[in-house]
């Protein structure tokens, strides 16, 4: 269930409309929202008074253009770098959901030019709902679940069953890339039979998909197809085992599933963690 809600807001409005999107899904009514501002220390007092003060007008009006209850809204204005505030602030407020924004680079342009949302992804234990620059933010109806056997995606399916069970018009999207046995039908796959078993107890539209290919191109493809509103996919905790403050370059510049699908999905992308 998610309760307790970060918005990294950063002045563009993207984040803040996505939470009020998603504040007409009932399962998300009553959740408290903490809105956080980081600004960049400066070495000159002048300058930094002038940071503050214009983080200070990004909070407000954030906190204005959230359409919840005022006493459900904390805002933070915090200094420091913030990739490394958003997960200590995570942290403290034991938020069960970050939302950020994203210029969706690719990921080793992500590393060069220092993008906190992949910082953020790589070392919060948190799940992330990523909302890209170029992204409409509309109304959520049509929730799409890739699924597999790992736990990260029954939690994500367990998630997006919470999200459409009282949508008026809500679907569930449920695809499966690469089942293990050919099916003549989707509704075959065990994974995907097990998942719309699930979905039908609560009374909730489905729609199931097969497909085989290359799994992140595929399920961005599936997303754009069905005209998705979000994406849900399990995301396994990315943090080294080694070092945990350190960001695991070989996993950035490898072939992640997650990585692919955050940078290429044409709709937000919610990336589930247990």
């Amino acid at each position: 269930m998610i309760e307790r809600i970060l918005v990294a807001v950063a002045g563009r409005g993207l984040c803040e409309e996505m939470v009020n999107m998603l504040m007409n899904i009932p399962a998300f009514q009553g959740a408290s929202i903490t809105l956080l501002h980081v600004v960049t220390p400066k070495t000159i007092a002048d300058d930094m008074a002038a940071k503050l003060e214009e983080g200070g007008k990004i909070l407000a009006e954030a906190v204005q253009s959230i359409k919840v209850d005022p006493n459900k809204v904390n805002a933070r204005l915090k200094q420091g770098d913030p990739k490394t505030i958003v997960c200590e602030v995570a942290e403290e407020e034991n938020a069960d959901l970050i939302i950020m924004g994203s210029r969706a680079l690719g990921r080793l342009r992500a590393i060069l030019e220092g993008s906190v949302s992949q910082y953020v992804f790589q070392l919060a234990s948190r799940p992330m709902l990523l909302v890209k620059d170029d992204t409409y933010v509309k109304r959520i109806k049509r929730v799409m679940v890739a699924m597999n056997n790992s736990p990260e995606a029954q939690q994500s399916l367990e998630l997006g069953l919470s999200l459409t069970r009282d949508v008026e018009g809500g679907q569930l999207i449920l695809t499966h890339v690469n089942p293990p046995k050919p099916v003549d039908r989707p509704e075959d796959d065990e994974v995907l039979a097990a998942a719309a078993a699930e979905a039908k107890k609560l009374g909730i539209k489905i729609r199931c998909i097969a497909s085989s290919g290359k799994a992140g191109p595929e399920i961005c493809q599936i997303a754009e197809d069905t005209n998705a509103d979000l994406l849900l996919l399990g995301s396994p905790d990315r943090r080294p085992s080694i070092a945990k403050s350190l960001v695991d370059l070989d996993r950035l510049l490898g072939t992640s599933l997650s990585d692919y699908v955050r940078v290429n999905a044409d709709c937000p992308v919610l990336l589930v963690r247990r």
